[in-house]
């Protein structure tokens, strides 16, 4: 686990600089500008006073990663639009939800995971980070079908990997019938619901977004995650 954990972070750092914002960029390189978000703050050595040696290398340890952190491409405030779609994030959560509307009035509902896996067969250097998608496309009122298809994400390319077709009879969920897999159905049919995806938005364009997004909200949660850490040892 720790191994992969490392190959993420490793990714993450040594991400194209076509997925970073170009306002990325390390303090030292911003001229007449000081950073507001996740700012540093200093601690004196009086707050370390009545800790054990080992709580207060740990703390230091931890001020120095903080400051890594934000100094390496520093987050930015998250969007809340992209193209059609209104983007639901909050603090902490582990996904992603974007809501939107298609031009035949369909509510479409994109929920998308936080990096859940790298690309196979490369090395770490250009290792391609994954973000599973689950799209849900419902068409008129609550006793129509619905449509869910499972998708990967990459960084340029949206692949499709399963269909589902939800049967809403008295608004309440049935079993789905989950067919065979995706990938093996005919080519023309393939194309035909890439196509659909593409026409309601759901395409590389939306992937690319989604991993600068992803990108974005790691670093916020991470470096979060280490100050809530801090706190607990200077306490």
């Amino acid at each position: 686990m720790a191994g992969i954990i490392q190959t993420y972070r490793r990714a993450l750092l040594s991400l194209p600089k076509s997925l970073i914002p170009q306002f990325h960029q390390p303090f030292a390189l911003q001229t007449n500008k000081s950073p507001t978000i996740f700012a540093t703050s200093t601690f004196s050595t009086s707050s370390l006073q009545h800790k054990s040696p080992f709580e207060s290398n740990l703390v230091r340890m931890l001020t120095n990663e903080i400051e890594v952190e934000s100094e390496y491409a520093p987050p930015h405030q998250a969007e809340k639009i992209f193209s059609s779609f209104m983007v639901e994030d909050r603090p902490g959560e582990q996904f992603v939800t974007l809501r939107g509307k298609s031009t035949l009035d369909e509510n479409i509902k994109i929920e998308a995971t936080m990096f859940d896996g790298v690309s196979p067969n490369m090395d770490e250097d250009n290792a391609q980070l994954h973000i599973s998608l689950l799209v849900d496309i419902l068409k008129g009122g609550e006793g129509d079908d619905m449509l869910e298809f499972v998708c990967s994400a990459w960084p340029q390319r949206l692949e499709i990997q399963k269909l589902y077709v939800f049967g809403l009879g008295g608004g309440t969920l049935t079993r789905p019938y989950t067919g065979p897999d995706f990938r093996v159905l005919d080519k023309k049919i393939q194309s035909a619901m890439y196509e659909f995806l593409n026409a309601r938005g759901v395409n590389n364009d939306l992937c690319l977004f989604l991993h600068r997004h992803v990108w974005n909200k790691d670093k916020i949660e991470h470096t979060q995650r280490l100050k809530l850490l801090r706190s607990y040892f200077q306490r």
